[in-house]
Formats: C-alpha cells, structure tokens, sequence
C-alpha cells in the first residue's frame, strides 16, 4: 500500500477523558479503522498544523441534501432516447433528463475502474494506483479517502448497491473505504473469474456487507431494490446513496421479453441484448424516482444519473466517434445529469467541459460538507457553472489515458480536452466546436496548439 508523504498531526478528544489526543495522520489513513476515527473525530478540534482536515460537520442537518448516485456500465451517450436514439426504450431516464441540469460535455476515463477511483475521490486515477481494469491494476490505494467516508464523517448514512471494482481485500473493499452498507459482486464483473463459480446474472451469488450469500433474481433488479430499501431506512439521517450497475457490460444476459421487441424491429442479437439490459435498467430508475416522490423528499435530494465510459460494441452512439477503450469522443463523453429541484432549475444545459473528477467537490459543496484538508483534488465544483453567469473555465485541461501492462508508453491512449481543442494520442488534433465528429485532423495547421496541449 502506498504510504502518505506526510506526518501531519491529527488532534481529537479522547471520548472517556476528554483530554486532547493526537496521532500521525500518516497512520491514521493506513488503516480504515483509523481513516474513519481520524474523519469522525476531525470536526471536534480545528488545528493550525498545515495539511490536516478541516472541520467536518459531523452531525449532519435535517436540511442537508440527500444523495443519489446512479452510474451504469457500458452504456454509451447514444444508449439513450433523449439522445436521439429511436430504438432504444429509456422513457424514465428521458423523463428523469427534462427534469435536470445536463452537462453535455462531460468526460469519463475510456475504460471502468479508472473512472470509479476518479468518481469516488475527485482526483485523477493515476494517483489512486488505478491504471487498468484486471490483473491487480484496478486496486485503489487503501490510503485514498473517498466520498462515502467524506459523507460518513458528516453524519451521512453512506451506501453502494452493484459494481466497486476497486479491491476486493481490506483496505480496499467498499466496507473500508467508508460504506456503512455494501451488496457488491466481486472484481470487474459478474461471472469473471473473481466471481463465483457458475455465476450468472440471474440468482447471482453477492457479498453483502463483507459475506458472500446467494440472491434470488436478476442482479439489477436486485441492487436497485436494495437501493431503494436503504434510501426507505429511518433513521434520522441523510443518505449518499451509490447504485452502480454491472449492466449493460458482457456477458449481455437479460430475460428474453426484454430482447424480444428489439429483434422484432431488426436489431443484432447483440444490440438486443444491450437495450433489453437498459430497458431494465430504466425500468428500476423509474422505480427508485418514485420511492423518492413516495417518501416525499425528491424536492431535496440530488439525483445524478452517469455511465462510466463508452458502449463495448458497435452501435448508434449520436455521431460520435469511437467507443469503449478509445480516448475519442465516443469512448470518453458520457451523458451527464443532475437533479436538485430545491435548487436547480430543470431544462438548464451546461457546455464547458466537465469530467468524473468533479462529481466529489460537486456533491460536497452542495451538502455543505468541507473537504478535509490533507485531500488534495484534481477536480472543481460545478455548482458556479450551474448557477451563476458563465465563471470564465478557459484555463482549463482535462486529462485522460489508460493503458495494460504495468508501464505505460508515453502518449499512447491519451487525450487532452481544453475549452475548444482537443489532442488525441499526442498528436491528432481536433476542433470540437466545428468538428464534434472529430472527423479532421488539423494538427498541420496548428503545430503551436499540438505543441501547447503536449506540454
């Protein structure tokens, strides 16, 4: 495990005696023991020492915002009909898109577990030792702390329903890196070789809180009722709630009614499959809204629905170019939407580039939660962008690369995103503005800017 660069002190108050305690924050975040004390206990003493956390609030306010983060997987920015897909039947998504603010520039890692270590510490996937997908390169350090402890820290009831796939050993499990309630599958997905045996998307075999048990059911039917029963818990507290499906990732399993109308229309069995799976999903986000109107909290609970990355296969993906595994538009841009009516006006679009780095300052700053100090960000609060006059971005890049093997090469699956431009690979160049396809290369006609973004 990677060891802090630091020896930062913390100061608490020691619960028998009161007296003021101190440990090395070095130590602290080495274990999730001692990273949960260390955040619980950091609001109760504010210290000038430079690099430790600032005060959380650590009972949380009955007017803080609930949360509800909806990530799926695989499905492309095309696997939507708000997207002008006429196939594709996602008619609670669309609906749940009307009702939000969309980020139509919004950019993901090019493959999954890169993105989910980016998502849950706001920081760019190299730092957390996440490069890849298998082989052990997709194990976050168990040192990083993440929004369910941020959230936890604050007095949030914290929970993840589906896929984690960034460790499956302490630290690094979902149970330790701050989610008090945890239904995963193992690994990067169901019937891989880290799961069970035989598995299967139906009547799957999960790990509920650190014990494998089997499950009756489909498994996102299952994750998503399991979302729902803990949003329904009563307990005085606000939730940050995580569903993170395995669908509509490989191997493309769904009940054959699901299929059935998309074979009718002509589709592959392949893209059948793949709209079967989202059509369920659909299905139980519909489901999981009208909890919320049920339990009459939808006016202050912020919904984001997400993908992770690019669709697998080949199919209408709204022009773009590329897909999963691809650093071109098609692989990296994702839908993005976030709903907060208390706060947010619906129907209201946002175009400067935004990525999975910005999702934890976001959710943070929305909840009134402070982000502790010794945790340094890569990503940016969103909320000026949603709410006030254009906060000028423009000196902004974005970054992404992925790569197997445990050396990477130097400008291979990369990109650069700035405010116009974008450099593909080092050395393609690319005008989103006048060329959203990314169909010409005008990296001759602008060696400065190739030069610039290299840098």
């Amino acid at each position: 495990m990677r060891k802090s660069t630091h020896d930062d002190r913390l100061a608490g108050i020691d619960a028998d005696t009161g007296e003021v305690k101190k440990c090395s924050l070095g130590a602290a975040l080495r274990t999730p023991s001692g990273r949960r004390e260390f955040l619980q206990t950091a609001g109760a003493l504010a210290i000038g020492t430079s690099g430790v956390l600032s005060p959380l609030r650590v009972s949380a306010d009955a007017n803080q915002p609930n949360v509800l983060l909806v990530m799926t997987d695989d499905q492309g920015f095309g696997d939507l009909g708000v997207h002008g897909n006429d196939k594709v039947r996602t008619p609670n998504i669309d609906a749940f898109a009307r009702q939000s603010v969309e980020f139509t520039q919004f950019y993901v890692c090019p493959v999954c577990a890169p993105t989910r270590s980016s998502l849950m510490t706001g920081r760019y996937n190299y730092r957390t030792g996440v490069v890849d997908t298998w082989i052990g390169r997709a194990m976050m350090h168990g040192d990083e702390v993440t929004m369910a402890e941020m959230f936890g820290g604050a007095g949030y009831r914290t929970g993840i329903f589906g896929k984690w796939h960034l460790g499956d050993c302490a630290p690094m499990r979902s149970i330790d890196q701050g989610f008090q309630e945890s239904l995963v599958h193992y690994g990067g997905g169901m019937t891989q070789p880290s799961d069970a045996p035989g598995a299967s998307y139906f009547d799957p075999v999960l790990v509920h809180n650190g014990e494998q048990q089997q499950y009756k059911g489909y498994c996102t039917d299952i994750f998503a009722t399991a979302c729902r029963q803990f949003m329904e818990a009563k307990s005085g507290k606000p939730f940050f709630a995580y569903l993170a499906t395995n669908a509509p990732h490989v191997p493309l399993q769904i009940e054959e009614r699901y299929m059935k109308p998309y074979l009718s229309m002509g589709l592959d069995e392949t893209t059948a499959r793949v709209y079967g799976m989202e059509e369920n999903i659909d299905e139980n986000f519909g489901m999981l809204m009208k909890t919320l109107d049920d339990l009459g909290i939808s006016d202050n609970t912020i919904v984001i629905f997400m993908t992770d990355n690019g669709p697998q296969q080949q199919r209408y993906n709204a022009g773009m170019r590329g897909r999963k595994g691809m650093v071109y538009e098609g692989g990296i841009r994702v839908p993005f939407y976030i709903r907060w009516p208390k706060r947010f006006q619906a129907g209201e679009s946002v175009a400067t580039p935004a990525a999975h780095i910005d999702v934890a300052p976001t959710l943070l700053a929305a909840c009134g939660i402070e982000k502790p100090d010794a945790v340094h960000f890569d990503g940016r609060n969103l909320l000026p962008l949603i709410e006030e006059s254009s906060p000028d971005w423009s000196d902004r890049y974005l970054f992404f690369q992925w790569h197997r093997g445990d050396k990477p090469e130097r400008f291979r699956d990369c990109a650069v995103r700035g405010p116009r431009y974008k450099l593909v690979n080092g050395k393609e160049l690319y005008d989103l503005k006048d060329d959203p396809a990314e169909s010409t290369d005008i990296a001759a006609k602008h060696p400065d800017i190739v030069e610039e973004m290299r840098k």
